[in-house]
């Protein structure tokens, strides 16, 4: 079972907390690593555009959830992790219709 933990953070020179899963908090660390931003920098953006009825724990989890689905969407378009021979056999079953 996974665990919820509460953490702390600096957004704008004022304490904050946030509670997530460990899962969620490490891809949110990877998410700022990628857009080379501090973790408080990324959750600072996340807390700015949420709306006053989301509270900061649940507008992280929504904002990892919908960067981990585009990044799927994006391998799917892409192609991303699939050999050459994964298309090869679309492009066989399209020339036999």
């Amino acid at each position: 079972m996974t665990v919820v933990r509460k953490r702390s953070v600096s957004i704008g020179g004022h304490r904050t907390s946030y509670s997530v899963e460990d899962e969620f908090q490490v891809e949110l660390s990877a998410l700022a690593a990628a857009r080379g931003l501090s973790l408080a920098a990324l959750i600072a953006q996340v807390d700015a555009g949420r709306s006053s009825e989301t509270n900061l724990s649940s507008a992280l989890r929504l904002f990892v959830l919908a960067e981990l689905k585009a990044g799927a969407s994006a391998d799917i378009v892409t192609g991303a992790g699939q050999s050459s021979s994964d298309f090869s056999s679309l492009g066989n079953a399209r020339e036999s219709n």
